[in-house]
């Protein structure tokens, strides 16, 4: 967006407002649609310092929809650094048991979940081991996994801008500024700047389901993805679903697990994954920036992580259990993504692994896989992280049982 194009991509023009008249928006497109919050729900919020303006809003929504208790949790990411600098190096992987407890508690009274995500201090881990950072997990715990796959709450992630993300993302403007700038670029990738966010959302997701429909269809046997300093092939089961980010809990509660999605998404199988693959944007986890991401695959595993910052922070995580060096995730992602259109890297997974397709490293999506057999084969780990390896300059090609290959994404447009 420009001041020579003041109505952005939607039509609606955003110059002359403030990023305060997004929050009670993003609010209820977080609370009505994306987690789509039923009335008499417990509603879980997870929050940090310093995003207290949304989610007070976010308790607002919920409770007018009808919320039984808005229940907030706050992690405070500078007790993490002062506990990755001098805690007992053997004591890092601990996790209370009443933080998994309490997720797991949360399924099992159907509550409904909300995570208000990005960066609050993107440079508090500089200058620390990065293998002491990639042992502590927190705020993820593996309970989170488990209560995703058995369907047993409602939840979604969104963004929300903090001045300290604000200037990872605009380094060369004033705080003010910057702050401004993020939240447009928030506003419209969040569909918030369309007259009807939900009708947009509707429309896109409609797309993706479409698309996720035609690839199950082909039932490929494996899909590789060849580029600039890629060539990767990824193995999938007999069974794999494709799916995109309209899932339903076992209550038959329909929501939207994260905004903004742009993705089709998968499964794979976690022995048949080999190659090289480049990261097209850096990748935010754990606390640490890791840029310039290598990985090399041998028969499913990373065998070998290289990057130009903040290797062996991944190095660490990926040793964390017997799964976290494979896979558990293969997106695509289209150029239709408002977020790859944009051109900017929020250095946020949530945001920049919908802009470019996308691996990830640990547990796998059990409701990706039709069948018992397969899905028993899937990924397991106690880590789930995405990284991107998409672009225009990557072609994504399929291949079926009996070696034929088909164009499934060139210069970013669906083949299929």
């Amino acid at each position: 967006m420009s001041p020579a194009n003041p109505a952005g991509a939607a039509g609606v023009r955003l110059w002359g407002v403030s990023h305060s008249d997004y929050v009670r928006p993003l609010a209820e497109l977080a609370v009505n649609f994306c987690a789509n919050v039923r009335p008499g729900q417990v509603v879980a919020v997870s929050s940090e310092p310093g995003k207290e303006q949304i989610a007070r809003a976010v308790a607002e929504v919920a409770y007018e929809r009808g919320a039984k208790f808005v229940d907030l949790s706050v992690f405070d990411p500078h007790f993490k650094r002062a506990r990755v600098q001098h805690a007992d190096p053997a004591t890092l992987d601990y996790v209370p048991p009443w933080i998994g407890e309490r997720v797991l508690a949360l399924g099992e009274h159907r509550a409904a979940r909300i995570v208000l995500t990005g960066p609050i201090a993107p440079h508090l881990m500089d200058g620390l081991d990065p293998v002491r950072v990639g042992k502590d997990m927190l705020p993820r715990v593996k309970e989170s996994s488990a209560v995703v796959n058995a369907r047993t709450t409602n939840w979604t992630i969104v963004p929300c801008p903090t001045p300290g993300w604000a200037d990872l993302v605009h380094p060369g403007l004033e705080p003010a500024q910057a702050l401004d700038r993020l939240w447009r670029g928030v506003a419209h990738v969040c569909r918030l700047d369309e007259l009807d966010p939900v009708s947009a959302w509707v429309g896109r997701l409609d797309r993706l389901i479409e698309i996720a429909a035609k690839l199950g269809a082909l039932r490929l046997d494996a899909v590789r993805l060849q580029g600039p300093g890629t060539d990767l092939t990824v193995g999938l089961l007999p069974s794999a679903r494709w799916l995109a980010a309209r899932f339903t809990t076992i209550d038959g509660i329909e929501h939207v697990p994260n905004v903004p999605t742009e993705e089709v998404f998968t499964s794979p199988d976690p022995d048949r994954v080999d190659g090289v693959v480049r990261a097209t944007k850096p990748l935010f986890t754990a606390g640490a920036l890791i840029t310039g991401l290598r990985v090399r695959f041998e028969r499913g595993r990373a065998v070998e992580i290289d990057a130009d910052r903040g290797a062996g922070t991944l190095r660490s995580l990926a040793q964390r259990d017997d799964g976290a060096a494979r896979l558990g995730e293969l997106a695509l992602v289209d150029r239709e993504s408002r977020i790859g259109a944009l051109d900017t890297v929020f250095f946020e997974t949530l945001l920049d692994e919908n802009a470019a397709s996308h691996i990830a490293l640990g547990h796998a999506f059990e409701f990706a896989a039709e069948d018992e057999q397969d899905r028993q084969r899937l990924n397991r780990s106690e880590i789930h992280i995405d990284f991107m390896v998409g672009s225009n300059d990557v072609a994504v090609t399929g291949r079926t049982k009996d070696g034929a290959e088909l164009p499934i994404l060139q210069d970013g447009v669906w083949q299929i």
